[in-house]
């Protein structure tokens, strides 16, 4: 597998950080999980018991995010515990973390202290804020992101006030960008032969996704408002009830838009000015309410058969149950099986990552807290078992 030479060692906590180490251990590297002893991640406990969302004592955060993983517990609090994770850095490429800022500091296991022991490690952080600026030290969580970088004041509509998505960007964002960050340090490594840190902030990571429309505002000084489904330049582009559902159609451009009159073949639609955007615009809620008035007189699949044939951008608005039972969702392998160590088996999103050269992702069971303590200090640092069993009287291990 492409990341198969990799090893990375998993400090990371709840959601950011987790996602971002799930995506390179699907993608092959040995992703060791360095949990606190007793307590485990956090999300170790989070709906363990939950009748609906948990198997095997694990609940569906711990599930997915810590798939393909394995789990050594050491208190870096004891310095025989830190003397065993210095030895692990020494073997490894990377370690991930997303505490606060200065956490690493404190625990004395920051990049400047790991790179005099590595010079080849490479460190990543994914924290609310970033490690410089003024602002570093407040709290954040995805939300608070969501809020602070823009996106939500342009979600929803000017009557529903401001919406965060319903997926929490924030703090996925701050793992694919962690990701990123870690592979591009990666790459610069086989050209400069030493690590260096990698600092994520997910408020950057929610300002960087404003892309264009940031770009728009700098320009030219409007602040844009909630728009709902609609867009601010092409018309038709919204979601409209059907009579079982709600779909969406993009009609961007003129052409589309000629292509799209034609396959509903609605007379009020037939103005000669509409074929020219700025026109289309100006009138947008007058063509917007012909439309939705249409589409309620017919099912989802029937227009989705009709717009589809004609080459108009249509989806169905899915909910999660739909999405995940799409038939290019399962031919992409986005819904894998993971076998648990009871036998049990339990479904969760693939990996969205496709390499024509590397062996497909293959997921395993989530480790149970310090499973693979033992084996990893005698397999990859060669403790003896007299070492071992000492560190665990001493509480440095469990």
């Amino acid at each position: 597998m492409a990341l198969e030479h990799i090893t990375i060692l998993d400090l990371t906590h709840m959601l950011s950080g987790p996602y971002g180490t799930m995506l390179l251990a699907d993608l092959g590297a040995c992703t060791i999980k360095v949990e606190p002893p007793a307590t485990g991640e956090g999300t170790r406990r989070l709906l363990e018991n939950d009748p609906a969302y948990s198997i095997d004592g694990m609940g569906a955060y711990f599930l997915t995010l810590n798939r393909n993983k394995k789990s050594v517990c050491i208190d870096l609090k004891t310095d025989s515990g830190k003397a065993v994770f210095f030895d692990l850095v020494r073997k490894a490429d990377v370690v991930f973390d997303n505490f606060s800022v200065g956490v690493t500091e404190r625990l004395g296991i920051d990049y400047a202290t790991l790179a005099e022991i590595n010079p080849r490690i490479i460190t990543c952080s994914v924290t609310g804020f970033g490690q410089t600026g003024p602002e570093i030290q407040r709290p954040a969580f995805d939300q608070v992101v969501q809020a602070m970088g823009g996106g939500m004041s342009i979600t929803g509509t000017p009557e529903s006030g401001p919406l965060r998505s319903g997926i929490p960007i924030g703090d996925l964002a701050g793992g694919i960008f962690g990701a990123m960050g870690v592979l591009a340090a990666l790459a610069e490594r086989e050209r400069m032969g030493k690590g260096q840190h990698v600092d994520v902030s997910m408020l950057d990571a929610q300002i960087s996704m404003l892309n264009y429309m940031a770009t728009m505002h700098l320009m030219s000084g409007i602040v844009p408002n909630a728009m709902g489904n609609g867009h601010f330049v092409h018309v038709p582009y919204n979601s409209f009830p059907t009579s079982d559902g709600y779909i969406i159609i993009a009609c961007i451009g003129d052409t589309f838009f000629e292509r799209f009159i034609n396959a509903m073949d609605l007379p009020a639609l037939r103005k000669p000015e509409y074929l020219q955007q700025p026109v289309r615009y100006a009138a947008k809620a007058e063509i917007e309410a012909i439309i939705t008035e249409e589409m309620k007189t017919e099912s989802t699949a029937y227009w989705l058969d009709k717009l589809r044939t004609a080459r108009i951008p249509c989806g169905p608005v899915n909910n999660l149950q739909q999405a995940l039972n799409d038939i290019q969702v399962q031919a992409r392998e986005m819904v894998v099986e993971v076998s648990l160590a009871s036998g049990k088996t339990v479904r969760m999103p693939g990996n969205p990552i496709k390499l024509s050269a590397s062996a497909p992702p293959q997921y395993s069971c989530p480790p149970a807290m310090g499973e693979h303590t033992d084996d990893i200090l005698e397999s990859l640092l060669g403790y003896s078992q007299e070492t071992i069993r000492q560190l665990h009287t001493a509480g440095a291990i469990e």
